[in-house]
C-alpha cells in the first residue's frame, strides 16, 4: 500500500494547498467589498475553510468508518477530482474573457481578475493533476 498510499498523501496536500489559496483569496475578496452584503458569502468563507480542513483528512489515509458508510477514499478522489475539473472550467472563463474587474492586491497596487484568475487556474491544475493520480492509479494489493 506504499505507493498508493505516498498519492493519495500527495493528494491530500495538493487540496490543502489549493484550499488554503481559494479560502485567502475568497477572505480577501470579501474583505475588499466583493461579495459583502449577503449573509451566504461568510457562510461561504466558513464552508471553505471546513473544507479545507475535512477533505485532506479524509484523503489522508484509509478511514474506516468512512470507507463503510460513505465512500471509498478512491471514490471520494474522483468525485473530487470531477468537481475540481469543473471549477477548473469556471475559473477558466473568467481567465479568457475579454475585460476584466481589479481588486487591491495584497502587496499594494491592483489585480486584475484575470491575472488572480491564472494563479487560481494554475494551483487548479496542479490539484486536480494529483487527485486523478490518486484516483485513478494503480490499486495495490
Amino acid at each position: 500500500m506504499k505507493g498508493e498510499d505516498a498519492r493519495f498523501r500527495t493528494a491530500a496536500r495538493a487540496y490543502f494547498v489549493y484550499g488554503v489559496v481559494y479560502w485567502l483569496g475568497g477572505a480577501w475578496l470579501y474583505l475588499h467589498e466583493v461579495g459583502r452584503g449577503s449573509a451566504a458569502s461568510i457562510g461561504w468563507i466558513v464552508l471553505g475553510a471546513l473544507l479545507v480542513v475535512v477533505i485532506p483528512f479524509l484523503l489522508r489515509r484509509r478511514r474506516r468508518w468512512f470507507e463503510r458508510w460513505i465512500l471509498t477514499r478512491r471514490d471520494f478522489a474522483r468525485i473530487l477530482t470531477v468537481l475540481l475539473g469543473l471549477r477548473l472550467l469556471v475559473v477558466a472563463r473568467v481567465v479568457f474573457r475579454s475585460g476584466s474587474a481589479i481588486v487591491a492586491a495584497p502587496w499594494g497596487g491592483v489585480i486584475t481578475y484575470q491575472a488572480g484568475g491564472a494563479a487560481f487556474l494554475v494551483v487548479t491544475l496542479v490539484t486536480l493533476v494529483l487527485l486523478a493520480r490518486a484516483a485513478w492509479g494503480p490499486e495495490e494489493a
